[in-house]
């Protein structure tokens, strides 16, 4: 019982529910089931996106073109929509899209070693220059209302289909990650990537594979996308990785890499993503809604980082001691 209070998953559920709690208390109306649901499924973007990256931070790396790869993706695959072609080729053509910015995104940082912020950042530019360069800078339009329809089909009475997709990838790569193998290597790569190649761990393709599945969640973020909003701008996306980053770290992610979960991912994405509502709930303007993700992630990776910096003190003060016990030992 001790070690699942423990585990950062619980913690991260058990913030998200203080803070429905909270609301609550200053907004009673807040309380209300289809209040609380609505949270959820407004989430399954960032849900993707999270997830996507977690992959990636698990591995000790991070990536900061997924809101331009999810609005390229989005792009792509809404104006091959308008265009005539069905669902599935124009998710196919986002997938694709998603496949090979993360295979470029992997060569650069686990072959070319560049250290993953500037390389990504570097990708994101480009890849938001090509949005502009695809779309003429003009808005995609008059999609097929079968595919904007699409995000109000409910799986239940007030859980959509697309959350609940969400909730089923989440759950069978939280399967992968922990109960397989080579889905293990993601955590070991990321706690110590010299001891996971010595013990036989390909590393490099590991952090390869990494970034292509972030581009292919995203992908599919972009397609969720498009078909909730309805049409897609030159700026779709735009920051989007910041709240993806800022839903790991409140998820349990570690930025240093070899801890968390696509839970935890999961349920940070809904509080992420519940901050312009909480906001509306609480009488303020959704403008701050950046302005919290911001400080959010910026206040929990100060006190990881000082947490971190303990228990390396901790764990040097320890080996200090013993080795002068072992050294009093030894001249006795």
């Amino acid at each position: 019982m001790r070690k699942i209070l423990k585990s950062r998953e619980i913690n991260s559920f058990l913030f998200l529910a203080g803070l429905i709690f909270l609301v609550g208390l200053i907004n009673p109306s807040f309380w209300k089931p289809a209040t609380i649901i609505n949270c959820f499924n407004d989430s399954v973007v960032f849900t993707f996106l999270s997830a996507g990256i977690a992959f990636v931070i698990l591995t000790g790396e991070i990536d900061v073109s997924i809101g331009a790869v999810l609005g390229l993706s989005a792009a792509v695959g809404a104006t091959l929509l308008r265009d005539g072609c069905g669902i599935a080729a124009a998710l196919f053509a986002s997938v694709l899209v998603g496949t090979v910015v993360g295979v470029i995104n992997g060569i650069g940082v686990a072959v070319l070693n560049i250290p993953s912020l500037i390389f990504t950042l570097g990708v994101n530019g480009v890849v938001r220059g090509i949005i502009y360069v695809y779309t003429k800078g003009a808005w995609v339009e008059n999609l097929p209302a079968d595919f904007t329809l699409m995000s109000n089909r409910f799986l239940t009475k007030n859980v959509t289909y697309f959350y609940g997709a969400a909730v089923l990838v989440v759950i069978i790569g939280h399967i992968i990650l922990t109960k397989t193998r080579k889905g293990k290597y993601f955590v070991a790569v990321g706690d110590n990537s010299a001891g996971a190649t010595l013990v036989g761990i390909p590393a490099n393709k590991i952090k390869i594979l990494a970034y292509v599945l972030c581009g292919i969640f995203s992908s599919f973020a972009g397609m969720i996308y498009a078909s909730r909003i309805g049409f897609i701008t030159p700026t779709a996306g735009n920051g989007y990785e910041m709240k993806a980053i800022a839903a790991c770290v409140l998820g349990g992610l570690s930025l240093t890499g070899g801890v968390g979960s696509l839970l935890g991912a999961s349920i940070g994405a809904v509080i992420m993503s519940s901050i312009s509502r909480i906001l509306v709930f609480l009488g303020f303007s959704s403008d701050y809604d950046n302005t919290i993700t911001g400080f959010l992630l910026l206040t929990i990776v100060v006190i990881n980082t000082t947490a971190q910096n303990h228990t390396v003190r901790k764990n040097l003060h320890e080996i200090l001691l013993a080795r002068t016990a072992q050294k009093g030992g030894e001249k006795a």
